[in-house]
């Protein structure tokens, strides 16, 4: 490991690392599909390192086993004549394979990347939910000490994700609550604390990624099609069917909307995260054009409500899941906070409103808040939030 060390110390490059491993790594909806833990990496060892030039390859792959990485190893890893490869397999092995062949699959990953003089850093599957009957939690510390034993054998170093994000479960439940999209999946928030943990096992420093603020703009597919005023549609919650385009025609008279209403009015929030996934927008299956939105705009209502403040941040953090494309980020998807419509809130609502927002921030999103004071209408809130926006965009162009 010294050698690369060296190497990010000293500046030369470009550093070629390749983050390989299944959903967990790469671009899913789960941290909101535009960056994840290789991308935070990246700027980890840029603050260690500032002058060096890294190129973050995310070789992830959602389903996949240590035997489905060795098959694509090659092509995914090897020939991109890596210096390091971060390997994350683990949370499929446990359900389809068995511990030796885990244990073997590794020690075979990190020969071959060794073959091209890549160093690797072995990272443990994070800790999940309990409900995941496919994934029960003793065998996924048992796959966890697999890794740490074949760290041991093979010399390789160790990037302790589940023993870091267990102890933060131990803790504080809603702390680690906060970091998860779901039962198996980390949030953005997680990706930042597997990021932290990769960035020390390489470095030997402990940094914070929590001061790196979500994608700016938030937008960007919305105010591409603007500016080039070609259509778009916009799947809106009520009441802001009602509003969007209007809003949108006052940023750009020559914007061509459509728009089609999600009608959440009455709706439980568990009744509103049943409705979104029916959309089955996390299938696997093709989005004709016709069912493609270019937006989505998730605003629900002070009315809607949940039993616990658990289910009220799990269900919520589900409608935002079931918003955003699977893979990759193909249309934007931004949160609207209730106190935007309804500013005269309950101390209960008020509390609703902080999870809520607790969900939308672990996810690479922008979301629409009501400033404290603020006693403007919704409408004027909205407005000037999509302004500054397309007015950041607007700059960006021409400064470039």
């Amino acid at each position: 490991m010294s050698n690369v060390v060296a190497q990010l110390a000293d500046g030369r490059g470009p550093v070629t690392i390749v983050c390989f491993g299944d959903s967990i790594t790469g671009l899913y909806y789960h941290t909101g599909g535009r960056r994840a833990w290789c991308d935070m990496l990246g700027i980890g060892l840029n603050k260690v390192y500032p002058t060096t030039h890294f190129e973050m390859v995310n070789a992830g792959e959602s389903g996949e086993t240590t035997f489905n990485a060795l098959k694509r190893i090659r092509t995914d890893v090897l020939a991109k004549r890596p210096r390091l490869v971060v390997v994350m397999f683990g949370m499929n092995d446990v359900a389809r394979v068995s511990p030796s062949d885990y244990h073997k699959n590794l020690v075979r990953i990190v020969e071959q990347c060794r073959t091209v003089g890549a160093v690797v850093i072995l990272c443990t599957p994070n800790p999940i939910y309990p409900q995941d009957l496919n994934r029960p939690v003793g065998r996924l510390a048992e796959f966890a000490d697999i890794v740490r034993q074949v760290g041991a054998e093979c010399h390789v170093l160790i990037a302790d994700c589940y023993r870091r994000l267990d102890a933060i479960r131990a803790e504080s439940g809603s702390g680690w609550m906060a970091l998860m999209s779901e039962t198996v999946h980390p949030n953005m928030r997680g990706h930042i604390v597997i990021a932290e943990e990769v960035t020390r096992a390489v470095t030997g420093r402990r940094i914070t990624l929590r001061d790196v603020p979500p994608l700016f703009p938030s937008i960007p597919h919305t105010l591409t099609l603007l500016s080039k005023h070609l259509p778009m549609r916009v799947l809106a919650m009520t009441p802001y069917d009602c509003l969007i385009e209007r809003t949108l025609l006052e940023i750009d008279a020559d914007a061509r909307v459509e728009v089609i209403p999600w009608r959440v009015a009455g709706k439980s929030l568990a009744e509103i995260e049943e409705e979104g996934n029916r959309r089955n927008w996390l299938s696997l299956r093709p989005i004709s054009p016709n069912e493609k939105p270019d937006l989505v705009i998730v605003a629900v209502p002070s009315s809607a409500t949940a039993p616990t403040p658990e289910l009220y941040y799990r269900s919520y953090t589900g409608i935002l899941n079931s918003c955003f494309s699977f893979a990759g980020f193909k249309w934007d998807v931004i949160a609207i906070l209730p106190s935007v419509r309804d500013g005269n809130q309950t101390s209960a609502q008020m509390a609703n409103e902080e999870l809520a927002l607790t969900a939308t921030k672990g996810h690479d999103m922008g979301w629409i808040e009501r400033p404290g004071g603020d006693s403007n209408p919704g409408h004027d809130i909205v407005f000037k939030w999509l302004r500054s926006q397309a007015g950041s965009a607007r700059n960006s162009v021409l400064r470039k």
